[in-house]
């Protein structure tokens, strides 16, 4: 297989998610929210891959002819954004005036960011919450807190994308690396199995969903206020 076909097939791998996403849809509209977010976390590790292959395959200069970033942001905005917010909406997780406050600020706040030329930092970190609102209606939908505090939760973390603050990239954010990639990956694992057992209230994978969600929001603020040692 040479390297051009290569290269396409990393960009057919990234329009998958548009796939995946149109099945997480169908799921939530029928309010099968367990099957929803397994589509979800099919989507978020085929986004967590398709990025180092896409590099490893430099498709911008073998197959230049499809923008990988921009297909790639269309689909994030559809299953980071988009389904979460509606699933978050229709649960009834947030009832009257917070649901409609949550879907609005959500969709309003990640379309601005999306299009936000400096939402990477220069180690590849992202400048301000990354706009992973499917993380935190996951982990909503496994806690079922009080919606107060879901409501709290969804204004800070809409403030928080346009603040400087840092938050890590699994993948491509190399300080602190070697635990923030496992920390994904073990996010990823538990997101599954939460949705898997259909947010079984005694399942472990909430504690696990919990530990991994919270290195992943503090991380990158935990950066900023601890230097970097200079090598001699």
């Amino acid at each position: 297989m040479t390297l051009r076909l290569r290269a396409l097939g990393v960009h057919l791998l990234t329009a998958t998610g548009a796939v995946f996403a149109m099945l997480a849809m169908l799921a939530a509209v029928d309010a099968k929210w367990d099957l929803m977010f397994l589509w979800l976390v099919v989507a978020f590790f085929v986004d967590g891959i398709d990025g180092p292959l896409a590099r490893h395959y430099h498709v911008k200069a073998n197959a230049p002819e499809f923008d990988g970033v921009l297909l790639d942001l269309i689909i994030d905005y559809l299953t980071y954004v988009f389904i979460p917010a509606f699933a978050l909406f229709k649960s009834g997780l947030m009832d009257g005036w917070t649901g409609w406050f949550a879907i609005i600020v959500i969709t309003f706040t990640s379309a601005l960011y999306f299009a936000d030329t400096r939402m990477k930092t220069k180690d590849n970190s992202f400048s301000g919450f990354p706009g992973c609102w499917n993380m935190l209606v996951l982990v909503i939908f496994a806690l079922q807190p009080n919606f107060w505090v879901s409501l709290s939760m969804v204004t800070v973390l809409a403030i928080a994308m346009f603040v400087p603050l840092k938050f890590v990239h699994p993948v491509r954010t190399e300080r602190w690396r070697v635990v923030t990639l496992p920390m994904a990956l073990a996010w990823t694992f538990f997101a599954g199995w939460a949705a898997w057992v259909d947010f079984h209230p005694q399942s472990w994978a909430h504690w696990g969903l919990v530990t991994t969600s919270i290195y992943l929001v503090l991380a990158g603020i935990a950066q900023q206020l601890i230097p970097t040692t200079r090598r001699i």
